[in-house]
């Protein structure tokens, strides 16, 4: 039987004081359980953050879910290759050798030398409902640890999305981890306990976690920085569209955009990431990991050879996404107006988040 975190917290020295001053609903351990965040079953993406400042995003992520070895030949070659979680009777991983937790993953934030955090968030979700249900008590908690530190409660400090459509009972959920993560020292950070099923079902077994942080650095350019995130289901829908209004940004802009999503099905072509600007110009993102029409494909990959590390690092992640574009080319033209869309036509796919530097005009 499977506890709950609530459970384990009352089990585990989870070194909550460290962030009392940071998180209000931070408890120490042997505390009553906090009252379970407050849920939404539609969250419209809405901007979370925004900033000009020399320097840019950076993300740290894994998946929380994946296939279970045991009886399943083809399980050691999916994580490698192809596969979609609905194929498979979906486990956890569980790295860190901690009895008391059942689920957890580690990634690195990496840095540019001489860099500040302006702001972090963490992002988790999942699917609650596969061969087992989960209980959504305890959608707003996880725990998290920075490089060398212990284990801390973190609750989620906003609504959080739950949703039961397309064969799934999904969530995801987010809280500030800007002064933790300022504080730390370089290397991989750990989250665990999210609450995600295990079992096998149609729609699938799928959940993880992304760490988004904004940093300021004087060796870089001047950017416009912004963070939107929201909740919503994305099979045979409109997508969901985001902004950036009043970003004068000169011809051929350079920097980034990335987006975490749920339940992107590799080989299920019909999902898209398109940058509109100027009303007419439109790029569809792409990389050598992430076909155009195949966008949400179980990735979690970055431009070039920049990616951070991550514990495990399987190439598919059967059912999470948390990528990575170069902007190079989206921008042909001068302007202060553009929108991102993403879009899945045939993917049960889930939105949960979107981010963007992009350079500003001088």
């Amino acid at each position: 039987m499977r506890h709950s975190l609530g459970q384990l917290l009352r089990h585990a020295t989870v070194g909550a004081l460290a962030l009392a001053s940071m998180w209000a609903p931070c408890a120490t351990a042997g505390a009553a359980p906090a009252a379970p965040a407050p849920e939404a079953d539609s969250l419209p993406f809405a901007e979370r953050y925004r900033a000009v400042q020399h320097g840019g995003i950076v993300r740290a992520a894994n998946s929380s879910a994946t296939c279970r070895t045991t009886g399943q030949s083809a399980c050691r070659d999916a994580r490698t290759g192809s596969g979609v979680n609905g194929d498979f009777d979906m486990g956890y991983i569980d790295v860190d050798r901690d009895p008391l937790t059942y689920n957890s993953s580690r990634a690195e934030v990496r840095l540019p030398a001489g860099s500040r955090v302006t702001y972090a968030r963490l992002y988790w979700g999942g699917n609650l409902r596969v061969g087992e249900q989960k209980p959504s008590e305890d959608n707003g908690r996880v725990l998290i640890a920075e490089p060398g530190g212990e284990y801390k409660e973190l609750l989620a400090d906003t609504l959080v999305g739950h949703r039961v459509a397309d064969g799934a009972d999904a969530f995801q959920a987010s809280a500030d981890v800007t002064r933790l993560v300022r504080d730390s020292v370089p290397g991989l950070y750990t989250v665990a306990q999210v609450n995600v099923a295990g079992g096998r079902s149609t729609a699938g077994g799928w959940g993880g976690w992304t760490l988004v942080v904004a940093y300021e650095n004087a060796a870089e350019p001047l950017r416009h920085l912004a963070l939107w995130d929201g909740f919503a289901p994305l099979a045979s829908r409109e997508g969901v569209t985001m902004p950036l209004r009043d970003v004068p940004f000169a011809a051929g802009a350079g920097g980034r955009v990335g987006l975490v999503a749920y339940n992107g099905d590799r080989g299920t072509a019909g999902d898209s990431l398109v940058l509109t600007a100027g009303g007419s110009h439109s790029t569809a993102f792409t990389d050598p990991a992430n076909p155009f029409d195949d966008v949400l494909n179980s990735t979690i990959a970055d431009p070039g050879n920049t990616a951070p590390a991550r514990v495990p690092a399987y190439t598919n992640t059967l059912g999470y996404d948390s990528d990575v574009f170069d902007l190079a080319g989206g921008l042909p033209h001068a302007g202060d107006q553009a929108a991102f869309r993403l879009s899945s036509q045939r993917d049960a796919a889930w939105a949960g988040v979107l981010f963007a530097a992009v350079d500003a005009r001088q």
